[in-house]
């Protein structure tokens, strides 16, 4: 295994359980590459990751890399997106701002059993905890649409339901290869909050946890949480869950709340395409 990989920070090395499973992640002397060839519309799954944060002035040569090795499989998209594995905080990148991308840090997070709180207060009775079975296509349907009516970074939504759909296929096929299952709370018939936990040895990672914007401040993202990692620790036989997320956002209160611990951030600079751009 190479240095890179052996020194990969909590959330690059987790997002390799899912490029491992169906996709390529291919090791080059600059860069580690990812790629979906079954979703090139994801951009995280087709993407470079640096093993330290570039310069401002060598944006023109990660552009030509990252055609290279990326852009030429996913014209489908057009987008480019580019992680760095620093721990350090993140220099400006005024050219690369210039140039339309967005900067930005996501929070690395972890939890063991010991860290596992109770919740404040206990789930109402209209709703249930359930797994969503992914091998129904209604089941998966009723999830694709709950994400798409949550979508809350505001990308183009036809191209948004396609990768959706196309990440939620590749769910279901890992929860039938037995590394994980996808969770929700339902209100009756109704999926209001969803998101999926996925392992690689005793390491698990949450994935796309969402609400309803029509259900939120319920208390229903932290029960799901609660649910979730209680049956990672003890129904799966995990030691570590991974939780990566906006450091900006209110949803991180809520998943230290139940016990999860920062563990610093990385870091990463996307460019939509003109077709993607957040909505008005």
């Amino acid at each position: 295994m190479s240095t890179m990989l052996q020194s990969l920070s909590l959330g690059w090395q987790t997002d390799l359980i899912f490029a491992r499973f169906d996709g390529l992640v291919i090791e080059r002397a600059d860069c580690l590459v990812l790629r979906t060839p079954t979703n090139p519309l994801f951009y995280w799954g087709n993407c470079l990751v640096l093993p330290e944060s570039p310069r401002d002035a060598d944006l023109a040569h990660w552009l030509t890399r990252f055609d290279e090795e990326v852009g030429q499989h996913t014209r489908e998209s057009g987008h480019v997106a580019i992680g760095f594995d620093t721990r350090s905080p993140q220099a400006a990148l005024p050219g690369w701002l210039a140039a339309g991308f967005e900067v930005f840090g996501t929070a690395q997070l972890s939890l063991s059993a010991p860290q596992l709180r109770e919740p404040a207060k206990t789930l109402a009775g209209a709703f249930r905890f359930a797994e969503v079975d992914l091998s129904d296509p209604a089941q998966r349907r009723v999830a694709v649409t709950l994400q798409c009516e949550s979508n809350d970074s505001g990308f183009e939504p036809v191209n948004y339901r396609q990768h959706r759909e196309r990440q939620m296929a590749r769910y279901a096929a890992m929860q039938a290869a037995g590394l994980g299952a996808w969770f929700g709370i339902w209100h009756g018939d109704e999926l209001v909050a969803d998101c999926g936990l996925f392992r690689h040895g005793a390491l698990g990672r949450f994935q796309h946890v969402g609400t309803h914007p029509s259900w939120r401040r319920r208390g229903l993202c932290s029960a799901l949480i609660q649910g979730v990692s209680r049956h990672g620790l003890a129904g799966m036989g995990l030691q570590r869950l991974v939780m990566c997320a906006d450091p900006d956002d209110v949803a991180i209160g809520i998943y230290e709340h139940v016990g999860f611990q920062r563990e610093g951030r990385y870091w990463g600079a996307q460019r939509r395409p003109a077709h993607d751009v957040r909505l008005a």
